[in-house]
């Protein structure tokens, strides 16, 4: 399907400059242009991006503090109960192998270290165990930290602010309606409570969805204005890297040009917000990431959780062929 309606994109992107919202409407036509269409659409999405973040770039960094041994059943997932791909798995990784990440996180010019565990949801001891990592990193490095554990209660929260974490990462992943296609062992209403408890705590809210899941294009429209009334902060955009050993291991991959029309979507309906292009961008966008930063303006440097990325350099010159500037860690 093609829209027919006609619309003017940069009038529409400069009207949202202005303060007006895009509609559903206009947001699902962004998704149904023709692909002849793209580079217009991104366009008018870079004037978005430029008023509220010129050509500075963000790098984040991910680090995987616990693999595998998950007890939940999330189709997409390497490291879930039902998976069978070959991954390796590892309880906690030391205080000091949390701390040397940040360092690498550094010298791959990131701002943001993510620590990363996978499971439903941490013990106290072990956020305790985090939040012995974080001061430690907070007074040796200017790093922003974003902490991903699983479900949190309002004291773990509470506690994570206390020792410095900024920001809490819990993706909603697909939409509601779709959940029960990925994940029985819990529901869409779990990620949505995370995420409103974590901001309540004072932690920036960071959450995104995974691409490619199944989910109509009626529907991404649909999880791009729920993250706006979540007001997320930050919002990775993952496109499905259909794993071997997974659930959804015949999925097919998205086509960089609906991973591009995507990423606009997301930058109309969420104009001032960190758009970050997130796990698959290698697999999916392929030689077409460069255009992906029109619309977004952050990514992930290096490996993902059990997915490799591409080689820093890489990144670096990506961002430096397109004429944008790595954004500078500054608390």
């Amino acid at each position: 399907m093609t829209t027919t309606k006609k619309i003017n994109w940069q009038q529409l992107a400069e009207n949202i400059i202005n303060g007006e919202s895009i509609t559903q409407e206009n947001a699902l036509h962004i998704l149904n242009v023709p692909d002849e269409q793209v580079l217009e659409v991104l366009n008018a999405a870079y004037l978005i991006r430029h008023h509220y973040y010129g050509k500075k770039v963000k790098l984040n960094m991910i680090i995987n503090t616990k693999s595998g041994l998950c007890p939940e059943d999330c189709g997409y997932c390497s490291q879930s109960i039902v998976s069978e791909a070959p991954i390796d798995k590892y309880a906690w990784l030391t205080k000091d192998k949390i701390v040397e990440g940040a360092f690498e996180a550094k010298r791959r010019k990131a701002g943001t270290y993510c620590i990363v565990a996978s499971g439903r949801r941490p013990t106290d001891k072990e956020v305790e165990h985090v939040i012995g990592a974080v001061k430690e990193i907070r007074e040796k490095t200017d790093l922003k930290i974003c902490a991903c554990l699983g479900f949190l209660n309002e004291n773990q929260a509470e506690r994570l602010v206390d020792a410095g974490v900024h920001r809490y990462n819990h993706n909603l992943n697909t939409h509601a309606d779709n959940y029960d296609s990925i994940c029985s062992t819990h529901g869409y209403d779990d990620r949505v409570d995370t995420v409103s408890t974590s901001k309540k705590a004072g932690l920036s809210p960071c959450s995104g969805a995974i691409f490619g899941m199944g989910e109509t294009k009626e529907q991404a429209v649909e999880i791009a204005f729920q993250l706006n009334v979540l007001d997320a902060d930050s919002i990775p955009c993952n496109f499905l890297v259909a794993v071997p050993g997974t659930p959804l291991e015949n999925q097919d991959a998205l086509t960089p040009m609906q991973c591009l029309k995507i990423l606009a979507m997301m930058r109309f309906v969420n104009p001032t917000k960190e758009i970050r292009i997130s796990g698959g961008r290698e697999v999916n966008l392929r030689s077409l990431q460069p255009l992906g930063l029109f619309a977004a303006n952050s990514i992930f440097v290096g490996d993902y959780l059990t997915t490799e990325g591409q080689e820093p350099t890489s990144d670096w010159g990506l961002i430096e062929d397109l004429g944008f500037e790595i954004e500078e860690c500054a608390l």
